[in-house]
């Protein structure tokens, strides 16, 4: 059946999260059920973490199908051949995705709104006041009335507290009553079969998940690396005739296509196997439009994610190739301190290698889509630039590359133009970061507080011929950034790379919200 899949005309699943739909209507489906089957097989409650559209809803979506005893969707797949009953189970399914919670009764609403439709199902007419009591109510009545176990799905849990992250009074309010709702599956153990939940952060032990101890966290699990997106080998083995049907328009050979896929959509590592996960939202755009694209990053980066590097003020040259524990990633409601898990569990970083010996994850972004897309998004809302120019860009790689400093300068300046200061508490990172991200995406080599043995360079950006030592002064002056450059040596670990060293020393002018002026060396 799976050849017969490959070799048809494909109709692939964009935005299709119905495990029937997809069986139903021949679209091609990536076998996931071996996964399932472990799930089922090996335990009762489960948590997984993945960034949006990776094909968490389809997952769960199976998984339903699977206790709703349709055994005929899954004629061909890993689990048919595992012997199960395909007994019907009464299974609830909760999406907390379908709605914006931005006000305080909105998380009521959803759950009065599902809680009513089982209530009407299993006949309930004595209807409790609170939510968890009332979901309670509806489990033992469908495990009484069926004599079946009952199982649990809830996608996107934490959508509520996430989307709320800047607005604590409410987060807290929905982080409480979403704690004792799903704590249902804990008190309640022997009505119910499976339960899982699955969202994009994980909130640490003080908060919805600490009276749920039960559940098994499955995100960094090696044996669960793969069980959403796409792996190399499924690439290989699904997508014949789509990267075959790319290549030919493209005009490239099918190895170079894979490379090109591999480089704009590859990279997730979500434990230290780092088996390869590429993206699935972004493949399935692109075999259906026979297009390389930025597709999942176009769909929009969570406003949030910006609004708190900007809060907060973190140093985004630190970000990228950072060190992490495998608690410090499970832990995304320690955003304050450490952003890195958050970036993580979003898709915006990925594991990039692990160190056994202190057990320690090196982070970064898992490949060009993510970190173009990212870079872009946070230079819109850094600046009062909705979208730099490509011909701007390129100018600057131009300029850097040639070594003509002023025009690089003079061109940086523009930049810097309006920027929204009431909100930013602190200036001097604040322009770090934007000279970073800029210097980034135009494919630069970059660093800021780039550390020497006598102090730290703000800024030093590296060309194939050159080398930039960039000093910045919010109060001060130009002059004494390149009096300090020199005075502190810090060219001194560049001269025997055998390219020229130019060192610029720049002041801001924060009444008029740019570079006010800069002098240069070349060494």
């Amino acid at each position: 059946m799976l050849l017969r899949m490959v070799n048809a005309n494909l109709k692939y699943p964009i935005g299709v999260q119905s495990f029937e739909k997809i069986r139903t209507e021949g679209y091609l489906y990536v076998d996931k059920t071996e996964y399932i089957d472990k799930l089922i097989s090996t335990g009762s409650y489960y948590f997984l973490s993945r960034p949006r559209r990776f094909g968490k809803s389809l997952l769960l979506s199976t998984i339903e199908a699977f206790f709703q005893g349709k055994s005929q969707l899954f004629d061909g797949l890993a689990i048919a051949r595992s012997g199960h009953d395909w007994q019907p189970h009464p299974v609830f399914h909760l999406d907390l995705n379908l709605r914006n919670y931005d006000k305080p009764d909105s998380l009521t609403s959803i759950l009065d709104l599902h809680l009513k439709v089982w209530e009407h199902e299993y006949g309930i007419t004595d209807t409790l006041k609170y939510p968890e009591d009332r979901f309670a109510n509806v489990i033992k009545s469908a495990f009484k009335q069926t004599g079946r176990k009952v199982v649990i799905l809830i996608d996107e849990y934490d959508k509520p507290m996430v989307s709320n992250l800047r607005n604590e009074p409410i987060m807290e309010q929905f982080r409480d009553m979403l704690g004792a709702f799903y704590g249902v599956l804990k008190s309640l153990d022997s009505y119910i079969r499976f339960g899982m939940l699955t969202g994009v952060s994980r909130f640490g032990k003080m908060s919805v998940f600490s009276g749920l101890n039960n559940l098994n966290d499955i995100s960094m699990d090696d044996d669960f690396a793969g069980i959403s997106g796409i792996t190399q080998e499924e690439l290989n083995t699904y997508f014949r005739q789509g990267i075959s049907a790319l290549g030919d328009k493209l005009e490239k050979s099918p190895d170079d296509t894979c490379a090109l896929l591999k480089q704009m959509y590859d990279g997730y590592h979500f434990s230290e196997a780092l088996l390869d996960i590429y993206n699935p939202f972004s493949l399935l755009n692109t075999f259906y439009k026979g297009k390389i694209s930025s597709y999942w990053s176009e769909t929009g980066t969570p406003k949030f994610l910006a609004e708190l590097l900007q809060d907060y003020q973190y140093d985004l040259d630190g970000i990228d190739g950072s060190l992490c524990t495998e608690l410090d990633l499970k832990a995304s409601d320690r955003y304050r301190t450490n952003i890195v898990p958050l970036l993580f569990q979003s898709g915006y970083l990925t594991i990039k290698g692990y160190d056994r010996e202190f057990a320690l994850y090196k982070m970064g972004y898992p490949n060009q889509e993510v970190e173009q897309g990212f870079l872009s998004y946070l230079i819109e809302n850094f600046t009062d630039k909705k979208e730099l120019a490509k011909s701007d860009l390129s100018m600057l790689v131009l300029e850097a590359r040639m070594g003509d400093a002023d025009k690089f300068m003079t061109r940086l300046k523009s930049f810097f133009s309006g920027f929204p200061y009431d909100q930013i508490p602190n200036l001097e990172v604040h322009y770090q970061n934007v000279l970073y991200i800029i210097a980034k995406l135009i494919g630069l080599h970059v660093h800021t507080e780039f550390k020497t043995s006598d102090g730290r360079i703000d800024l030093l950006i590296e060309t194939d011929k050159y080398v930039y030592i960039i000093e910045c002064k919010l109060k001060g002056t130009a002059k004494s950034a390149l009096k300090q450059i020199n005075e502190k040596e810090y060219a001194a670990p560049f001269r025997a790379m055998g390219k020229r060293v130019i060192k610029i020393g720049a002041a801001f002018d924060p009444k008029k919200r740019t570079l006010r002026n800069w002098l240069i060396e070349t060494e």
